[in-house]
């Protein structure tokens, strides 16, 4: 594995979200000095929260996932999870509502979801779900060690036995497809291939590999953090700040000093057979501000958490690319405080309309939006009645919709907006959930123009689409030709978009620097006592 050049004693980490942070408490674990710049007033990044009317709203992603990646982070600082952060498992972990009337709650238990499918499309459907449920398994054991928790020099890196066991699999097939092959109600088929439209793919052409995402959801359970998604961020940077990292709040990263053009060095700790080889420069300093304002701080190595093309502003290269990058859709989120709610709702609700294939050929190909919606509505109140005020509810309605380069662009959003979000409305309540406008206290929307004005390409806060040229060694590399001392993490490089994989990417960031946690279990890790900085 290639590693940074030169000296690595002091790293700084760019941006304070969820992978800046995984980079931090694996450099901290690895006996390195990090200090983490961000330009927000507290941690969290893309998962941060606002406060409006006595409501604390996750402004993220709400859906929390193998909450082992969490403890792995902290326990490179000697810390716990558990002494961090209150995690609530969520039973049914989804409520799946569909057109036709039907409802199914989506358990992770095989037991309690066999006995579902069953109730809810027969004994045959139930069989099914458990050689899916088998072949799932089977397909993230595959694929976590090798193509996901992995840093790669080089596609060659591919070339090996798990290659093989995963086209054994099937995973080089269509999504849609290989989910068929074990069950033939639609509705069903649904449950476990939407969550393709995050990687920005649709099933039908997406690689059946990419149900390792489903996986994740179905079977290694969701979670939900006790005072919001926003705790997670939040008991991260304290962890690392207890184990001697310095945060620098509200300085908005301008500028990355250089020097040189030579090999940068390879006489400290980085360095060695894996280490990059040829020129390039080397970044000393990251400097914040303008003008009177700025602020210099010197670094051995920098670990670069924006959207990409923030990042390659700062370094002022961009990989060369024979074909551009093509982003996900994007989405409308509507965040209500309401002075009701539903018992139809789950935590998470899925409500699909009745089209699927069309959906997704608006959202990916004609840039329209849906014109049968499916919808995500999260209601974390139904879990933690604390995040709204005594009597009221919190409920996030997300809508997928084209991103700004396919669909409408982000100056038409500000007409667009609040007409889609009056549509989102008069849909749910449609669907069932009758008063919906009415009952709305506080409102936050938020559209592709706001995800732009926060800087994400193409107005999507999903990155770069996992199409199968921008998917593991095809991705935008974490290491840049050019620069010896830089490391990216986060949604655009490997290993993609998805809490889960953020916090991997950090952990492979901090590995590129030190040489050391590059295995699953971040084994060569080396470990610091809670409290003490190296």
């Amino acid at each position: 594995m290639r590693t940074v050049d030169g000296p690595t004693d002091h790293v700084v980490v760019v941006g304070a979200g969820l992978a800046g942070l995984s980079a931090a408490l694996h450099l901290l674990g690895a006996g390195r000095a990090v200090t983490v710049v961000e330009r927000g007033t507290c941690p969290g990044g893309r998962a941060g929260y606002l406060e409006r009317g006595g409501y604390l709203i996750d402004t993220g992603p709400t859906v929390l996932t193998m909450p082992g990646l969490i403890e792995e982070a902290f326990a490179a600082v000697g810390d716990k999870l558990a002494d961090r952060v209150d995690l609530i498992p969520l039973h049914p972990a989804y409520r799946a509502r569909f057109a036709d009337g039907g409802a199914l709650d989506v358990h992770t238990g095989a037991d309690a979801m066999a006995a579902e499918v069953e109730r809810f499309a027969g004994a045959r459907e139930a069989d099914g779900y458990r050689r899916l449920r088998r072949w799932l398994e089977k397909l993230y054991a595959v694929q976590m060690r090798r193509f996901i928790d992995a840093n790669f020099d080089s596609p060659l890196r591919l070339l090996h036995p798990d290659l093989v066991r995963l086209a054994a699999l099937g995973g080089f097939g269509r999504l849609d497809a290989r989910v068929g092959s074990f069950l033939s109600d639609e509705r069903l088929r649904r449950i476990f291939s939407f969550q393709a439209l995050y990687a920005g793919v649709p099933p039908a052409k997406a690689l059946a590999a990419y149900a390792v995402i489903a996986y994740m959801d179905t079977v290694a359970g969701v979670y939900f953090p006790r005072g919001g998604m926003h705790a997670l961020p939040r008991a991260m940077a304290e962890a690392a700040a207890d184990a001697g990292a310095d945060f620098h709040y509200g300085h908005d990263v301008t500028r990355l000093e250089r020097s040189g053009g030579g090999a940068g060095g390879r006489s400290g700790r980085g360095s060695g057979a894996g280490s990059h080889t040829g020129s390039g420069e080397r970044i000393t300093a990251v400097i914040t501000g303008r003008g009177d304002d700025q602020v210099r701080i010197p670094c051995d190595a920098v670990v670069l958490t924006p959207d990409l093309p923030a990042t390659y502003r700062l370094l002022g290269r961009r990989p060369y690319r024979t074909v551009p990058l093509r982003f996900s859709p994007s989405a409308v989120v509507l965040h209500a405080g309401t002075d009701r709610t539903w018992p139809a709702l789950g935590h998470h609700t899925i409500s699909f309309g009745q089209a699927w294939k069309g959906t997704f050929r608006e959202l990916t190909h004609t840039g329209s939006l849906m014109s049968d919606p499916s919808l995500l509505i999260t209601r974390p109140t139904a879990t933690d009645p604390s995040l709204a005020p005594p009597g009221r509810h919190l409920h996030y309605i997300l809508a997928p919709c084209p991103n700004t380069r396919t669909g409408p662009g982000a100056q038409e959003w500000a007409d667009l907006g609040p007409r889609y979000r009056d549509s989102l409305l008069t849909e749910l309540e449609r669907r069932g959930l009758d008063g919906l406008g009415a009952a709305i206290e506080e409102e936050c929307l938020v559209t592709p123009a706001d995800w732009a004005a926060e800087g994400h390409a193409a107005g999507t806060p999903f990155s770069a689409a996992h199409t199968f040229a921008q998917t593991g060694p095809f991705r935008p590399r974490n290491l840049v030709r050019g620069t010896t001392n830089a490391v990216l993490a986060g949604c655009g490089t490997t290993p993609g978009v998805g809490v889960p994989t953020v916090l991997i990417s950090g952990k492979l960031a901090a590995a590129r620097v030190t040489g050391t946690g590059t295995g699953p279990a971040g084994r060569g890790t080396v470990r610091v006592p809670k409290g003490r900085r190296a």
